[in-house]
Formats: structure tokens, C-alpha cells, sequence
């Protein structure tokens, strides 16, 4: 196997995890720059900032369904493969390639139509208001057109990435970020198009991505090839990737439920001040969450390649350098987020009134940040190893079962409503990290113990 690839059944672990995921992590956060660039630029436009930057922060429930929709296919079909992958079904791992493209593509016009018809009023229930939604509207609008380059670029590219092609993978993030912050400031300041100028520019990057992506599994380098021959979707494939996939999809998609409530609530005991702080606030969690993410992105071909070669040993090690590495990165940031909140905060705003209650709220919001490691590093572990129906259960766990309820009953207990609101994050984040780590030590030895269920007759 070429070392460009990585041999990921005889390579060092810990190599392997530094080649595969330090090109993921750069991907992810580099990602997250598509819409944290928008916000930056938005939020310095003269005299209108705050507001342009509160409306586009009401997008981001519709952005995360989108991103989790590739998401659903992606790292569904992605962890599937990549066992076929270690058990050396290159044919059953190709057909998972076809059909999956071929879903994304479907999902993408669906989601779009729905959208586009609904997406006023499903930002007046997000918490638009009269001062916001204009510039809601305007960004969704253009931003939703694009959606399929969307799912194309993050979504097929995982296939890239369990192949071993770590560099490539981290390209097509890269070429398109590139695209985006060159033509950000072009038009929203040079030809004066404030929000629309930033959807579309994100729009075009997110093409140049999908255009790369597309042209790479096309090509004679991949293993895993687009291959007119299984563009016929079968249910037999289409829905283990689904049931995998769920994970994930739950993981991402639930932010948007979750943004409703924090900004719901927030407009309602706050009004636009706090809906603002709470757009800063997210932002920087989506960037910080994207090393998280990273690194189980670079874990999971190591993980599922060798489950489904039936090296556990190998499967144990990935496990340990995830997790490890991942509590001292949290542990990191935590301590620079309590110490120096508003110079992450600065990045985004600089009006005085809405970085004075972003930097309290900062420290309420990612007071539990330090635990996330655990939450990302078990539950993404599970997907690896092709455990939908636990994978799932972790996913509900902390935005469902625990945080949407927390904000709404919090505010009934606590005479600091605003405060409650912004409290509910942590106290989710003890909790499910607490009852995520106590699953995944009773059931990982088990696991392994056990043939994949991809590979049985």
C-alpha cells in the first residue's frame, strides 16, 4: 500500500493518528471558517453589525441540518465501507460509494425546497425579530441554493479520508476556505452586498470543494471510485448506512433544535443583546468542538479498518491516543477560555454593550468544556465500530435528553432567566460525559469480542 495512502492495518497507531488527523482536524476547523469568516466580516459592518451578525446567527439551525444531512450519509456509509474496507470487499464497498452519492443527491433537492418555502417563518420561530429578519432572510436565501454543494463536499469527502488520503481530503476543505475568504470581503464591503455577499461567496467556495471531491473519486488514484453500475439505490445498502449514520446525523441536526431553544429563550428573557451573545458564544464552540471532530475523524478509518480486520489490539491503542489526546486539548482551551474570554470574543464584535454580556456569558457557556472529550471520543468511537443503536442513544443523550430540556426548566428555577438559559450547556455537558463514559467502558470489551455486524452472513 502506498505511504501516501497509509497502511492503516500495519502503519504505527500513533503515526497513523498523527497523519490522519492532524489533516482532519485542519479540514474541520477550516470548515468551520465558512460561516465563522461571515460572522467576523458581518459583525464589523459599520452601524449595523450587531443586528446583521444576531440575523445570521438565527441561520445557523438550517446551516447544521444541512451540514448533518451529509453527514447521515457520509459518516454512515463512511464507517461501513471503511470495515468492508479492512475485510477486503473493495466490490461491497463501492456499491455503499454509488448509493450514497446518488442519496446526497436527492436529499440536497428536498432539503432545499422545503427550506426555501419555510424559511421565514421558521425564523420567526427561531427567535427572529423585526430588526433581524431582513438580514436572516437575505442570507438563507442565497446560502440555500448551494446546499448541494454542501452535501457533495462534506459528505463524499469522508470516502476520501477512509481511504487514507488524509492530504487530499484536507485539500478540498482548504481550496475552498481559500475561495471563501478571498471573496468574502469582496462582496460584502467592495460591491456593497452585506449578507448576500457573504452567502454567496460561501455558496461558490462550497462548489469548488464539491467540484474537487467529485473529480478526485472520478479518478485513478482513489480505490473507492463513482461507478455508474451502482448509482441504483438498493435498500439493502441504503439503510445500514442510514442506521449508522443516524449518530452523527442526530449529533449535528440536533444543534439546530438546540439553537432554537438557546435563542428562542434568550430573545424572550434577553431580547436581541443576549440573542447576539449566544450567536458569539456558539461560534466559538463550533470552532473549538472542530478538533474534537477532527480527531474522531482521523481515528475512525484506523478504528473500522482494523475491527473489520479483527486486530483489536490496534482498535484499543486508537482508542487510548483519541481519548487522551483529546482531554488535554479541552483541558487547554478550557483554561484559556476562563482566563481571557474577551479576546475571543473581540474577534467578532467590538461594540461595547454586546461584548460585555458575550464575555460573562462566555464563561457559563463553555464552563464544561473540559468533558467534551469524553462525549466526542466514546460516542464517535461507537460509529467506528458500526454500533448504530448505541451510537445513537449517546447522540440523544446530551442535546436531547439532557440540554433542550435543561433550558426550558432551568429559567422556572433560577431568578437569573438569562443566566438559567446559558447554564443548562454545562450542566449537560457533566452529565452526559459522566453517563457516556460509564456505556462505553461496560460495552467496548464486548465489542471487540464480536464479529462486525457489516461482515456477517
Amino acid at each position: 500500500m502506498s505511504k501516501k495512502s497509509n497502511d492503516l492495518g500495519n502503519d504505527s497507531v500513533g503515526r497513523l493518528m498523527v497523519r490522519l488527523a492532524f489533516p482532519a482536524i485542519v479540514a474541520q476547523l477550516v470548515n468551520a471558517l465558512y460561516n465563522i469568516v461571515d460572522r467576523v466580516y458581518i459583525g464589523h459592518i459599520p452601524e449595523v453589525g450587531d443586528l446583521a451578525l444576531t440575523g445570521l446567527g438565527l441561520c445557523f439551525a438550517i446551516i447544521m441540518f444541512v451540514s448533518a444531512m451529509a453527514a447521515l450519509v457520509g459518516v454512515g456509509g463512511g464507517s461501513r465501507a471503511s470495515i468492508l474496507m479492512g475485510d477486503g470487499n473493495m466490490e461491497g464497498a463501492n456499491e455503499i460509494l454509488g448509493n450514497c452519492a446518488v442519496l446526497i443527491l436527492l436529499i440536497s433537492a428536498g432539503s432545499t425546497l422545503l427550506f426555501q418555502l419555510a424559511k421565514e417563518p421558521l425564523l420567526y420561530l427561531f427567535g427572529a425579530s423585526p430588526n433581524t429578519i431582513g438580514y436572516a432572510v437575505s442570507y438563507l436565501g442565497i446560502y440555500l441554493w448551494g446546499s448541494v454543494f454542501v452535501q457533495i463536499a462534506l459528505g463524499m469527502n469522508n470516502f476520501i479520508t477512509i481511504q487514507g488520503f488524509s492530504t487530499i481530503s484536507m485539500a478540498t476543505v482548504l481550496v475552498g476556505a481559500a475561495v471563501n475568504i478571498v471573496l468574502d470581503p469582496i462582496f460584502i464591503f467592495g460591491l456593497n452586498m452585506g449578507v448576500r455577499g457573504a452567502a454567496l461567496a460561501t455558496v461558490i467556495a462550497q462548489g469548488v470543494s464539491a467540484a474537487w471531491v467529485i473529480v478526485f473519486l472520478l479518478g485513478k488514484r482513489t480505490k473507492l471510485r463513482l461507478q455508474r453500475r451502482f448509482f441504483r439505490l438498493k435498500g439493502a445498502v441504503i439503510l445500514p448506512v442510514a442506521a449508522l449514520g443516524v449518530s452523527p446525523f442526530i449529533m449535528q441536526s440536533t444543534e439546530s433544535l438546540v439553537t432554537v431553544s438557546f435563542t428562542s429563550s434568550l430573545y424572550r428573557y434577553g431580547g436581541d443583546p443576549a440573542v447576539g451573545a449566544m450567536t458569539i458564544c456558539s461560534s466559538i464552540m463550533q470552532v473549538l468542538s472542530m478538533v474534537f471532530m477532527g480527531l474522531a475523524q482521523g481515528t475512525q478509518p484506523i478504528v473500522g479498518f482494523n475491527y473489520g480486520a479483527g486486530k483489536t489490539g490496534r482498535v484499543k491503542q486508537a482508542f487510548r491516543i483519541l481519548m487522551v489526546s483529546g482531554m488535554i486539548y479541552a483541558v487547554c482551551m478550557w483554561g484559556l477560555i476562563m482566563l481571557f474570554p474577551q479576546a475571543f470574543v473581540g474577534l467578532f464584535n467590538n461594540k461595547p454593550e454586546l461584548v460585555e454580556i458575550t464575555t460573562w456569558a462566555l464563561r457559563i457557556y463553555l464552563a464544561g468544556f473540559f468533558l467534551l472529550s469524553v462525549q466526542f471520543s466514546c460516542q464517535q468511537t461507537f460509529v467506528a465500530l458500526g454500533q448504530a443503536k448505541i451510537s445513537l442513544f449517546l447522540a440523544l443523550l446530551r442535546k436531547i435528553i439532557l440540554l433542550i430540556p435543561l433550558i426550558f426548566i432551568l429559567p422556572l428555577f433560577l431568578g437569573d432567566k438569562v443566566f438559567a438559559v446559558f447554564v443548562a450547556e454545562p450542566v449537560a455537558d457533566v452529565l452526559a460525559a459522566a453517563i457516556t463514559g460509564t456505556v462505553f467502558f461496560t460495552q467496548f470489551p464486548k465489542i471487540l469480542n464480536t464479529k462486525p455486524d457489516t461482515l456477517r452472513k
